[in-house]
């Protein structure tokens, strides 16, 4: 909590010398609050003010709706006391409006100020972990519910409008799946029956439906050896007996955690293969509507969200629960025409999930995250419902000119969804018709102010924020934190706060003096697996490598502990012909240790700069 204090008020004081605003007055209040309400006031109440201050830009004014539970009086007007002096610079004290031309710098340091420790990496509290577990349940609920209301005229445009777009796509799986052109690959995650890195590889647990698409003795697991014993003991599991998806909770805020479902081992091994080919045909050539959908580059998203905050011509959305919100039958519509995408998808898809404090319970939604198919599936649902609002607004069906024309103005990337302004009620009409929800506080399409993948834009302007992911290091033997706050640093370097980041840079010297020794903190580049500071004057140089002549510098080098995890027989084989590309493993002890490491940690050597 200390550390953390420190932080916040050498960020007040770096924004309140940019913007020339006393910040005494505001370092008092946190202080005090803190006190009196703990950790929750930096994570949960400060956000929830950015958030209000989001609103007051997107709807042009203040109103005494927002920043509840913070103190206003006669002299400060329609704003709150609390950081009044740099909203002074963006609203009127007086009734509370956008100014015509606000302060950029100054929304940008709210939101810093506020918003920076929304996201740190801390558990929640058992009452939050216990409501969010039971909202995931009440989802489900509400998806049978959202199926049942759903009237036969959606359905019908869902289906036509799903053809229009994806058919091309679909057909290409759908040839890939016949011909047995996929090929399956183990994630790098937990999986519910506790196989990781190597051990995934000596899988014995398949399901009779897998079996029906992707039979484990004829190549997709096993190679083709037939009945062979040394694969006599495989157990092929009924429907009833299949293994659930283990439902768990990992931070996301201290408001709420982020819950998420871990898959069997056989199901992720297939949900690899069928996501792989569908997400290289949606991004392919062959695809015509590409532009509309997206997977490995955010880079679209944020200039259409730059773009709609500078003209007002675009809506930026954001979904709630938007995995746990899609439903297997609306995915089933989808896929009809194609019968061996329809039932590749049904038998990769895990029907049922143990619950903590719940049980076992089956599932209404498609998927939820930690499914390889969510991300790419959920995608092509929420791009295929847009449509239809904005087929709802034009009043006439869709064709293929008419995609094409709003080429540069509708993307879906994930749950983050760009549309037209025109077009974006009717977009939000059609999603909750569908059994979505759609995230009010983090839609914006009437003001300047604009959201997505992770940036966010005012008027043209970058307002984005540096956020604190992990409480600074009590020492050095802390090493996900160390890692973390040099992170933070150099962030904070590249955003410009000076004095911030020397507070910072007098922390990690102290934390990374040897006993009796000098500090090991250079100057590197971002490229550099030396903790140290970067520096927009270049990288320094303390030594040179004698074989071959480059810079060296000595730092702390992260280093990780890979398990023991040893393969060999048909588990190898069958690890070699899984494998991407021509190139050899990188890891020439591959068979020997594998998985996520167990432990990370820090060591001083000599390593390049760069």
């Amino acid at each position: 909590m200390k550390s953390l204090m420190c932080l916040m008020r050498e960020v007040l004081l770096d924004r309140g010398t940019w913007c020339r605003v006393s910040t005494s007055f505001d370092l008092k209040r946190i202080e005090r609050r803190v006190e009196h309400e703990g950790l929750s006031f930096l994570t949960i109440t400060l956000p929830s003010f950015g958030k209000d201050l989001e609103k007051g830009l997107d709807q042009g004014k203040v109103d005494r709706h927002l920043f509840a539970g913070f103190e206003r009086t006669r002299q400060s007007g329609e704003l709150p006391l609390f950081l009044g002096g740099f909203l002074g610079l963006v609203f009127d004290r007086a009734t509370g409006r956008l100014l015509d031309e606000p302060l950029i710098d100054a929304i940008q340091a709210i939101r810093q100020i506020t918003l920076m420790f929304a996201k740190i990496n801390l558990e929640c509290s058992v009452e939050r972990t216990r409501s969010a577990i039971n909202q995931f349940v009440q989802c489900e609920q509400d998806v049978r519910e959202a199926d049942a209301n759903l009237s036969e005229l959606r359905k019908e445009q869902f289906r036509r409008v799903g053809h229009l777009l994806w058919r091309d796509v679909l057909q290409q799986v759908d040839e890939d799946i016949y011909y047995e052109r996929l090929i399956p690959k183990h994630g790098p995650g937990a999986t519910a029956d506790k196989l990781t890195g190597n051990r995934k590889y000596d899988q014995r647990e398949w399901t009779l439906r897998l079996d029906s698409w992707f039979p484990f003795l004829e190549g997709f697991v096993a190679p083709n050896v037939g009945a062979h014993q040394e694969f006599d003991h495989v157990n092929i599991l009924e429907p009833g007996e299949e293994r659930p998806v283990k439902v768990i909770t990992v931070p996301k805020t201290l408001k709420t955690p982020r819950v998420i479902a871990v898959e069997p081992t056989a199901m992720q091994y297939a949900q690899q293969a069928i996501a792989e080919s569908l997400v290289s045909h949606l991004e392919g050539r062959t695809n015509p509507f590409r532009w509309i959908i997206g997977f490995s580059d955010q880079d679209p998203n944020r200039s259409m969200a730059l773009r709609g905050s500078l003209t007002g011509e675009l809506a930026t959305l954001d979904l709630s629960e938007a995995s746990d919100r899609v439903s297997n039958q609306l995915v089933r519509e989808l896929t009809a025409p194609w019968p061996h995408v329809a039932g590749a998808i049904d038998a990769a898809r895990s029907r049922k999930a143990d619950v903590p404090g719940q049980g076992v319970v089956r599932l209404a939604k498609f998927a939820s995250m930690g499914s390889a198919l969510c991300f790419p599936v959920e995608a092509m649902v929420f791009a295929t419902i847009v449509l239809c609002g904005i087929e709802d607004v034009l009043r006439r069906r869709l064709n293929r000119k008419l995609i094409h024309e709003l080429a540069g103005r509708v993307r879906v990337y994930g749950d983050d969804i760009i549309v037209p302004v025109d077009f974006a009620q009717a977009a939000i009409i059609a999603l909750e018709d569908f059994g979505l929800r759609v995230n009010k506080d983090k839609s914006f399409w009437t003001g300047r102010f604009r959201e997505s993948c992770g940036k966010e834009y005012f008027a043209g302007e970058d307002v984005s924020i540096v956020r604190v992911r992990e409480v600074l290091p009590a020492g050095q033997q802390d090493a996900p934190a160390l890692i973390s706050t040099v992170s933070l640093r150099n962030q904070l370097y590249k955003a410009g706060y000076w004095g911030t980041v020397g507070a910072l840079d007098n922390f990690l010297e102290k934390l990374l003096t040897p006993r009796r020794g000098q500090p090991l903190y250079p100057v590197v580049a971002e490229t550099s697996a030396v903790l140290g500071r970067i520096s927009f004057l270049g990288y320094e140089t303390q030594s040179y490598d004698p074989q071959l002549h480059s810079p060296l510098v000595k730092g702390y080098v992260v280093q990780s502990v890979i398990p023991e995890n040893q393969l060999d027989g048909y588990g190898a084989l069958l690890k070699f012909f899984l494998k991407r590309g021509d190139d050899p493993f990188q890891d020439r002890e591959h068979l020997m240790r594998s998985g996520r490491p167990m432990a990370v940690s820090t060591k001083p050597r000599r390593a390049r700069p760069f």
